[in-house]
């Protein structure tokens, strides 16, 4: 299982976009206050980036009563020229978990045999 870090300062691989996107492709009805929760952002910050991936089209969402359900859209190319022609998708496949992959809390990872040289 591999060890989730405790509190961190400093630089990251991984933008809060990025982590917002990969929560929302894991649970396509997940609220505002559990993205935060697992992101480690405030619930306004996380409206904020909700509000420009779906203000550039990499996101959208339906209302069904209180329950949002987001719609990524997989097939967009990513923003920064270093990385002309890759997709969402591309981006999401290294993100988030396989439903195999999952052991009991959301967040927890496992490495199977075979696995330790393969890119997620």
């Amino acid at each position: 299982m591999v060890e989730v870090p405790g509190s961190h300062s400093g630089w990251t691989f991984v933008t809060n976009h990025a982590r917002v996107l990969a929560a929302i492709a894991d649970n396509p009805n997940v609220r505002i206050r559990d993205i935060a929760a697992h992101c480690r952002l405030t619930e306004r910050a996380v409206q904020r980036i909700i509000s420009d991936l779906e203000q550039d089209g990499y996101l959208s969402h339906t209302r069904d009563g209180r329950t949002n359900t987001y719609r990524i859209e997989p097939e967009k190319v990513l923003r920064h020229p270093a990385e002309a022609g890759l997709t969402v998708a591309a981006l999401l496949s290294l993100l988030v978990q396989d439903e195999t992959d999952r052991i009991g809390s959301p967040g927890s990872r496992t490495t199977r045999p075979g696995d330790a040289g393969r890119a997620r």
